[in-house]
Formats: C-alpha cells, sequence, structure tokens
C-alpha cells in the first residue's frame, strides 16, 4: 500500500448518541471547555444557510493534493449518513475543489456535513442546500482529478488535527473538533460550563454583572494607570 495514494475503509467511530449530544452546544462553549484550541481558522466559513441546530457528525477524513478532488470523490462514495467529509487540501487556495453536482449527491447521501478548506463553486446553488458545507470561499476554477491523495488518514484541516472518527461540530461561528477518545470528558465540562455561562449571560443582559476582575487582573499583571493625556 503506497503512502500518499491508499485508502483505509475502516474507522474506530464515536456512540452514536455521544455525538447527538453535541447537537445543540455552540460550538464557542465546547472550545472553551478544550483549553481554547481545537477550532479551525475563520477562513473557514459556513457556505450554506444555517440551520436550526448544529452541524454534528463524525470526521471520514480526505487528503487532497493541491487543486485536485480526485479523493473527494473516493470519500463522497465511502461516506454515509452522519459522517462530515473533512478535506485538507494543502493550503491551496485558487481552485474549487466542489461543486453543485458533487453537492447534491452529498445531499442525496444525507450527509451530516462538508469542511473543505478550499473554496467551492456554484456557490448560489450550494447556498441554499441541506447539507451544511463550510470552505474557504468560492472561485470558478475548477480542479484537477490526478490523484494522489489519501482517505481515511489524519490530516490537517484549517489548521486542526483531525482523525478519521472525530466528532465534527459547526454553527454559524464556524467549526470545532471534538478528538474521539476525549468526547465523553469534554460533554461532562461542557455540561457544568453551559449552566455558568446562562447565568453570566443573564447577569450580563440585567445588570448586575460583576466587573471587578478586570481591575484585578490588571493589577496582578502590574498594569500602569496614568492620570493624563498621552503624548
Amino acid at each position: 500500500m503506497p503512502v500518499g495514494f491508499r485508502v483505509f475503509l475502516k474507522r474506530n467511530l464515536p456512540p452514536k448518541d455521544l455525538v447527538e449530544s453535541f447537537r445543540t452546544i455552540p460550538a464557542a462553549n465546547i472550545a472553551d471547555c478544550m483549553g481554547r484550541h481545537n477550532a479551525m481558522i475563520p477562513e473557514i466559513r459556513l457556505m450554506t444557510k444555517p440551520g436550526d441546530v448544529n452541524m454534528v457528525g463524525v470526521a471520514l477524513t480526505v487528503k487532497t493534493c493541491y487543486g485536485d478532488n480526485l479523493m473527494i470523490h473516493q470519500g463522497l462514495d465511502m461516506a454515509a449518513e452522519g459522517d462530515v467529509l473533512v478535506i485538507a487540501n494543502e493550503g491551496g487556495r485558487n481552485r474549487s475543489l466542489l461543486g453543485e453536482i458533487m453537492y447534491r449527491y452529498a445531499e442525496r447521501k444525507n450527509l451530516a456535513g462538508i469542511v473543505l478548506d478550499a473554496p467551492i463553486r456554484d456557490a448560489l446553488q450550494i447556498s441554499g442546500g441541506s447539507v451544511p458545507l463550510y470552505a474557504t470561499g468560492s472561485t470558478p476554477g475548477g480542479p484537477y482529478k490526478e490523484g494522489p491523495g489519501e482517505v481515511n488518514v489524519p490530516v490537517s484541516c484549517g489548521g486542526v488535527h483531525v482523525n478519521p472518527g472525530d466528532i465534527i461540530v459547526g454553527d454559524p461561528d464556524g467549526v470545532i473538533v471534538i478528538p474521539r477518545q476525549d468526547a465523553e470528558e469534554v460533554l461532562e465540562a461542557v455540561k457544568a460550563f453551559q449552566q455558568n455561562d446562562r447565568r453570566k449571560l443573564q447577569a450580563a443582559i440585567d445588570g448586575t454583572a460583576d466587573r471587578s476582575w478586570v481591575m484585578k487582573q490588571l493589577e496582578a499583571k502590574k498594569c500602569e494607570f496614568r492620570d493624563g493625556v498621552c503624548g
């Protein structure tokens, strides 16, 4: 099996009920419970209409050559309901790797989502679709179909390491990656975080928020205050 041009047919998958538990949790709260790590770069943004709940599914990873989508087609053929196709593209930005024809096939298969570290095309037609799609933008320039590439291998997508079987969550803020082996621990941390976060939000709304922590932090950092005008 040649490294760089291979397909792994199996993944280690998390329990479906564990994946579903992240359906209504904001991606930002999940990130805050993982040391504020594992959020993809903001260039990878939602290209379809926001839904009422999160994009949530299990990563089926694809590693492509710059500007080539042959292995994306293979990943699309393998993907099933509940999968999020996570596609790495060596940082390429000048060729679209997916258009309406491929997207409609993903809809037909009822995929949970697509995360693409590259542009798309047919952006207007895709924007009203039912499968959440995140990408870096759009361009009419199309891809090659030559390979090589890999399916179901570790990839770097949007600045985040993604393993096959990791849980992928997306909302209007962007995409967060939850390592499969850490998902139960993250979920428990998020449940506690959510309760405290709701209290802080209500205090901000009704004007009872305690802001004394700001001055305490500045004093601890030895911030200097001067009673005068700069310059």
